[in-house]
């Protein structure tokens, strides 16, 4: 009897070797982030060709920019639905209504209305930022989420820098130019929804067990990954307890984690953001000579970043990441922002170098927020610093035109560096350190 017990315990299937089923799952998310990073990006090359043969100002130009970012911080509340329903119905039917939305944009030049179809987006592109985010660490092995997510920056800045390209080089439709632009992020979206219809994403086995569900999560697992594979035992006793109450995210056990996640994502994001979406209206406004070449340098060492970034992340601790980071970003945008009357050679260089270390920083951005939180809170933790760092970068992508016309390029980039400076003093007084190996050498020093 003791025998055929033994042969009846799985085993946790977070600790299954990487197969099919997270292959499907890593490129469907992979997916979903280039589309919201194209999503994004494709916004400030449009507003710029709109600016060409229709009045627009500085306020509608912001609006328009910040539009797809307000429709995203509504990840909060997305996360909250997403534990409800479950993530991978959500995640089947987003991407083809950012589709449909997309292409509603030729169909209209009223400003108030391309600024609530960007809302219509962003809320789109929250559920692969929150519901994806946690379907994808839900299925990878354990000691590959952390890795995987960080990976994921890669994606979104590939399309991030298509929707430059595409914006900065689709030209001969006249005055509808600018809406076609906008349309343009309809072709990832469908693309993306297609595979999810052909390759359908898997239900996530730990949300189906955190509903009490454990025979329905056992038999999912053992159809896709093999009878001998089973849920983690950490599910196999949910807590009946009533329901967390969002505002245990700001009791003293995790006030700090709230406020260092949120805080150094919102200053983060709106420098990045706020540069990186209005590229074209800076680098003119800097009286860089060949904005477009200028573009894709900026483009090319953003990606740079993101490699050196992922690079950083297995090899340095979290917290020393963080804050290096962002002192060398303030430092390089306040220096380019003092010097306006610098040649046109040492900007780009500059504004390059700057582009690397802001960006290999981004790669924290889906890792660092999970680790800061337990497994009770971590999502609601999770979607509430995505929550507040679209409100920074909302904030940073209305500005930043603003600025820019009232006191120039330099008051722009001279705000941006007083918000790094802001994340650079949180993190050092505040940041946590979170990378394993790191915690055990804290452990053992204490």
């Amino acid at each position: 009897m003791k025998e055929k017990k033994k042969k009846l315990i799985k085993k946790d299937y977070k600790k299954a070797p990487l197969s099919k089923v997270h292959l499907r799952v890593m490129t469907a998310i992979a997916l979903g982030q280039f589309t919201c990073g194209f999503a994004l990006g494709i916004t400030g090359v449009a507003m710029s060709n709109a600016a060409k043969y229709i009045q627009i100002s500085d306020m509608w130009t912001g609006l328009i920019g910040a539009g797809g970012l307000i429709g995203l911080s509504s990840s909060a509340l997305i996360g909250r639905i997403s534990d409800k329903i479950g993530r991978s119905q959500l995640l089947m039917s987003n991407m083809y209504v950012l589709a449909v939305l997309s292409l509603l944009h030729p169909l209209t030049t009223s400003l108030s209305l391309t600024f609530l179809i960007r809302i219509g987006i962003g809320l789109m592109m929250a559920i692969d930022y929150t519901a994806g985010n946690a379907l994808l660490t839900e299925w990878l092995p354990k000691g590959e989420d952390s890795k995987r997510q960080s990976h994921l920056l890669v994606y979104w800045v590939l399309g991030f820098i298509a929707s430059y390209l595409t914006g900065t080089y689709l030209e001969g439709y006249g005055a509808h130019t600018w809406q076609i632009i906008l349309a343009a992020g309809a072709v990832p979206a469908l693309f993306t929804a297609l595979f999810r219809s052909l390759f359908p994403l898997p239900p996530s086995p730990g949300w189906l067990a955190s509903k009490g569900k454990i025979k329905a999560a056992n038999r999912l697992i053992g159809r896709i990954l093999g009878r001998k594979w089973g849920i983690s035992r950490h599910f196999k006793r949910p807590k009946k307890s009533g329901q967390t109450s969002w505002t245990i995210l700001f009791s003293k056990k995790y006030l700090r984690s709230t406020l260092v996640g949120g805080s150094f994502y919102a200053c983060q994001t709106f420098a990045f953001f706020g540069i990186s979406i209005f590229l074209p209206i800076l680098l003119q406004s800097m009286n860089i000579s060949n904005p477009k070449i200028s573009g894709d340098l900026y483009n090319i060492s953003m990606l740079v970043g993101i490699f050196l970034g992922i690079y950083l992340f297995n090899h340095l601790s979290r917290r020393f990441f963080l804050i290096s980071n962002f002192l060398l970003s303030a430092i390089l945008i306040g220096t380019l922002a003092l010097m306006p009357h610098a040649s046109s050679v040492v900007k780009i260089v500059i504004f390059s170098i700057f582009a690397v270390i802001l960006s290999s920083g981004l790669v924290l951005d889906y890792p660092y927020p999970t680790e800061l939180f337990d497994t009770k809170v971590q999502a609601s933790g999770v979607g509430t610093c995505i929550t507040i760092s679209r409100i920074g970068a909302a904030a940073g992508t209305f500005l930043l035109p603003i600025l820019t016309e009232s006191g120039g390029p330099a008051l722009a980039m001279l705000v941006c560096a007083c918000v790094l400076f802001a994340a650079f003093f949180i993190c050092l007084i505040w940041a946590p350190e979170t990378a394993p190996k790191y915690q055990k050498q804290t452990n053992h020093k204490k």
